[in-house]
């Protein structure tokens, strides 16, 4: 599947296991371009970056740092997305990605932000393929 989304994400702070709880945390940033092609239609002279592509952003960071026990999983649901503010040209979002195990799935919760503070918060639900 190609992205819609040109911006890619940068990691910024290493994957890392919490000893207690057993999470996976990794930090990332996506500088947002007046280049992206979802500016040209969405909106003129008010360009704002839709949210499905803040979640898609959310997504490539998390596929890439899977933790350990989940690899080859994929996207089974988006459990939840909240868009706080609005998103545009010149943004750099960080986004701060905790991954838990869920039985054999997993949730990806993320954190985003922008200069102006929380733009959003989202869940993501991996499952394990199934080898059979």
């Amino acid at each position: 599947m190609t992205s819609p989304v040109l911006a890619a994400p940068r990691p910024v702070r290493e994957p890392a296991r919490d000893e207690d709880s057993g999470a996976w945390s990794a930090g990332f940033s996506v500088t947002i371009t007046g280049d992206e092609p979802v500016f040209a239609g969405h909106y003129p002279d008010f360009p704002i970056f839709p949210g499905v592509c803040v979640m898609e952003c959310v997504r490539r960071a998390a596929e890439a740092v899977m933790p350990p026990g989940a690899e080859g999983a994929r996207l089974a649901a988006v459990e939840s997305c909240r868009f706080l503010t609005a998103v545009h040209p010149g943004d750099e979002l960080g986004i701060e990605l905790s991954w838990s195990p869920r039985g054999e799935d997993w949730r990806c919760a993320a954190r985003v932000e922008t200069e102006r503070g929380r733009a959003a918060s989202i869940r993501l639900s991996y499952r394990r393929e199934d080898p059979a």
